[in-house]
């Protein structure tokens, strides 16, 4: 008898209009707070992140680099409902959930989804889940209506044999990304069953801009040499922090309840390095010391598209028993059992100017950074490999992580 497969797909999306400088505003003080089972989520959530993060970086040397930990968790929390025995110990494990049950999951990541989603007005933050299944087969209707009822998931049973059935998955996924990632699919395998899919759209415009007449024509120092690049500057007060290996600072978007997290390691530090020193922790630190100086920031202009197929990093996390033909358990999601992951692709876009996504080129005005005056505590020339990451400040949810070696 063939064996069955599901197919999981984490789609994120981020759309950017540049600012510049932090602040400790909170968007709305009638937010309400995390609870303790939120807080373990998005920990949970961090450290996976870093650890799947790492875990890429180390196989993936030469490019730039562009995850959600919050989008691949997320549709992995959703797996967790069709899993059973080991299977669902190792997904849970994986994703540093181990000390929550499967009910404490699911309202875990419903509550985040209503916080998140609502938190910032000047930030779009979309959540979208969906489950599109072979219709001639019956799943468990309770793996059915709990994703539907925790995770707002969208459940369509099409006719896997029938071309426009991938129009249809695809088009979903492109509406659900605002045309940013337009398809995630080009066929339906035979033997697939099901595809779960999580997408998240993130809009965020710069608490201060750039000025489009300070940005600049230089280079970028990528590992394989001299890249050219069109440099944006500011001077402001931002939350900043420096140490022996690197420079960090925090840039706000919208009310300052998001941000990004610039960490530009020192010429002589390897970037790598700093990625494999981060953790939950070390993060933490980082984010505690940071404090408020003026100084000056220069930042390329950047686009990234990324797509990766995640089967062996998550197996070396420690799931491959989801992945075994024969091993499998997701007995919850189709009784008869036989049922295994194939695949987990992650698809990401994300580009960086002073005007968003869709902005054409700027005129750039040269300048030199040797020739900076004034009061400045600091200078960040970011004009080598550094590494961001997107958070949402109240949860301190780790949304995107990248690490950016090269301008083109």
């Amino acid at each position: 008898m063939k064996k069955k497969y599901f197919i999981i797909f984490s789609i994120i999306l981020p759309v950017f209009f540049l600012f510049l400088e932090c602040s400790d505003d909170i968007t709305n003080p009638d937010i309400r707070k995390l609870t303790p089972l939120e807080k373990q989520i998005i920990s949970g959530s961090d450290e996976f992140g870093f650890n799947l993060f790492k875990n890429i970086t180390s196989t993936s040397t030469e490019k730039n680099i562009f995850i959600s930990p919050f989008s691949i968790s997320m549709a992995l929390g959703m797996t967790l409902n069709g899993a059973a025995d080991s299977t669902y110990e190792a997904i849970q494990s994986t994703l540093e959930l181990s000390s929550l049950t499967n009910e404490q999951i699911n309202e875990s990541y419903k509550g985040l989804i209503d916080l998140l989603t609502k938190i910032d007005p000047k930030v779009q933050f979309d959540i979208a889940n969906s489950i599109w299944y072979k219709k001639q087969m019956s799943f468990e209707q309770k793996f059915i209506d709990v994703n539907r009822k925790y995770f707002y998931a969208q459940v369509q049973g099409l006719d896997f044999g029938n071309p426009n059935s991938v129009n249809t998955i695809n088009n979903w996924v492109n509406e659900n990304t605002n045309g940013k990632i337009q398809k995630i699919i080009n066929e339906i395998p035979s033997d697939a069953v099901m595809f779960l899919i999580n997408a998240i759209y993130f809009k965020g415009t710069w608490k201060f801009e750039f000025k489009k007449e300070n940005t600049y024509e230089t280079t970028f120092n990528s590992p394989n040499g001299k890249v050219n690049c069109k440099m944006m500057q500011q001077s402001n007060k931002f939350k900043y922090y420096e140490n022996e290996e690197y420079q960090a600072m925090d840039l706000p978007y919208g009310s300052g309840q998001f941000s990004m997290t610039i960490i530009l390691p020192k010429e002589n530090v390897n970037i790598n390095k700093v990625i494999n020193e981060l953790n939950k922790n070390s993060w933490q630190s980082l984010l505690d010391n940071l404090s408020e100086k003026k100084g000056l920031l220069f930042l390329p202009k950047f686009k990234i598209e990324s797509k990766y197929l995640l089967n062996d990093n998550l197996k070396a996390l420690g799931m491959e028993i989801a992945f075994s033909r024969h091993a499998a358990d997701f007995t919850k999601l189709y009784k008869p059992g036989g049922v295994y992951i194939n695949e987990v692709k992650h698809k990401t876009f994300l580009k960086v100017d002073e005007e968003g996504t869709e902005a054409a080129a700027v005129t750039s005005v040269g300048f030199d950074a040797t020739s900076v005056g004034g009061d400045n505590d600091f200078v960040m020339l970011v004009n080598r490999p550094f590494i961001l990451v997107i958070k949402e400040k109240k949860s301190g949810s780790l949304l995107f992580i990248g690490k950016i070696i090269t301008t083109e």
